[in-house]
C-alpha cells in the first residue's frame, strides 16, 4: 500500500478499485471498535465492501445478510470467541464457507495454527498485523 499512511507520498501511481484483480465482499468480526473500523476502512481504500460487527454472536446474521467472500475474525471475543463462531460458520457452509481468517492479539503459533484448523479457519494474522500480508491473505479467497 504505498503512499497509504504517509499523505506526503505520490500516490498517482497507486492502484484504483477498478484496476484490483476482484472486488471482495469482508466481515470484520472483533469486540475491539478501533479495530473494527481500522480494517474496514483499509479494505475500502483497497475497492473492497466491508461490514463490522462487535460480538461473535452477530457473525452468523451478518452473514446471512452480507454473504461475505471473507470474514475477519477476532479469536477472544466475550460470549461467543472467534473458535466457536469459525466452527459454526463451518457447521453451516462446509467447504462452500468463505474463507477465514482468524486475528489475534494474544498469537501462540502452534496452538493457533492447530485449533485454527480444527475450527477451520484458513489463516492465522496476529494483531498488530501488516496491512500488506492481510491483503496478500485476501486475494487467495475464491
Amino acid at each position: 500500500m504505498p503512499g497509504a499512511m504517509n499523505p506526503a507520498v505520490d500516490t498517482s501511481s497507486e492502484r484504483t478499485p477498478s484496476q484490483l484483480p476482484r472486488r471482495l465482499r469482508i466481515l470484520v468480526a472483533d469486540d475491539e471498535r478501533d479495530t473494527v473500523l481500522t480494517l474496514m476502512e483499509l479494505l475500502r481504500e483497497e475497492g473492497h465492501e466491508t461490514r463490522g460487527v462487535y460480538k461473535g454472536t452477530d457473525v452468523m446474521t451478518a452473514m446471512e445478510a452480507f454473504d461475505p467472500d471473507a470474514v475477519l475474525l477476532d479469536i477472544s471475543m466475550p460470549g461467543m470467541s472467534g473458535w466457536e463462531v469459525a466452527r459454526a460458520i463451518r457447521a453451516a457452509h462446509g467447504d462452500k464457507r468463505p474463507l477465514l481468517i482468524a486475528i489475534s492479539g494474544v498469537y501462540k503459533l502452534a496452538a493457533d495454527q492447530i485449533l485454527g484448523l480444527i475450527a477451520g479457519f484458513n489463516y492465522n494474522l496476529a494483531k498488530p498485523y501488516d496491512p500488506g500480508v492481510l491483503l496478500t491473505l485476501l486475494s487467495r479467497a475464491e
